[in-house]
């Protein structure tokens, strides 16, 4: 079951028992996959419903709903000042293999980049592809890029972590311990940090400073560490309790 290919759909496609293949999906199904009609993968729909389906031509059959625990137990959302080029890219793909839930774009006072309308579909389409060879049951959340002092004033009972790349903050892990919520926001700032303000900024919307360690990491790395330090101690947390 583990090695059958996922393919996310939207919730319109589905005709029980059928599933209504759209045109791409048939090419990336026979082209890419190289499946023949009577061959089975794994039908999704992003939102953490899956189910056995066996393609039949232009379209497929559901076989059997299917339950999967590859989800992390908590949800994680990074908000992620916009790096410059297409370092977001690799963000997007690797944040979403690592278990986080939403990702919020944000455009802070030292942000270079000025994301073109078609970028936001563009993440997107590769979040959903990364979640397919991740084998993850939900496809992340892309919201659009704001500005960062909109993004903080979004209202929500999460725990609230700002990575800071200088001064005294506690490492991370050693703030992860203390986490009891089922959700956390981090946050995370572009080439050359946040400036003053926007440090003041979040720690009055609640956000507490935390390090990454004691080297400097470039704006696309500190995401993929942060979020491996959270999702391996989660994991493990869920583990032991699994345990006794």
């Amino acid at each position: 079951m583990a090695q059958l290919q996922r393919l996310v759909i939207a919730p319109d496609q589905l005709n029980p028992p059928q599933i209504l293949l759209n045109a791409d999906q048939q090419h990336y199904l026979s082209r890419v996959l190289r499946l023949r009609s009577g061959d089975q993968f794994i039908a999704m729909d992003g939102q953490g419903n899956g189910w056995l389906a066996e393609l039949q031509s232009d379209q497929a059959k559901l076989l059997e709903a299917i339950a999967t625990k590859s989800e992390l137990p908590i949800s994680i959302t990074l908000v992620l000042a916009l790096p410059k080029g297409n370092g977001f890219d690799d963000v997007v793909r690797q944040a979403t293999e690592l278990g986080v839930s939403c990702i919020a774009p944000v455009i802070s006072d030292r942000t270079l980049l000025n994301p073109s309308p078609n970028k936001l579909e563009r993440w997107r389409r590769i979040a959903q592809e990364a979640a397919e060879q991740s084998e993850r049951q939900i496809v992340p959340t892309i919201l659009e890029p704001v500005p960062f002092s909109d993004r903080l004033s979004t209202n929500s009972n999460d725990r609230r972590l700002l990575c800071l790349a200088r001064g005294s903050s506690p490492h991370l892990l050693n703030v992860l311990p203390k986490q009891t919520s089922s959700s956390i926001t981090l946050v995370i700032g572009p080439e050359g940090g946040w400036t003053d303000q926007e440090v003041e900024q979040a720690i009055a919307a609640n956000y507490q400073p935390v390090s990454l360690g004691r080297r400097i990491l470039r704006a696309v790395t500190a995401p993929i560490v942060a979020l491996s330090l959270i999702s391996g101690a989660i994991e493990r947390t869920d583990e032991d309790e699994l345990a006794d």
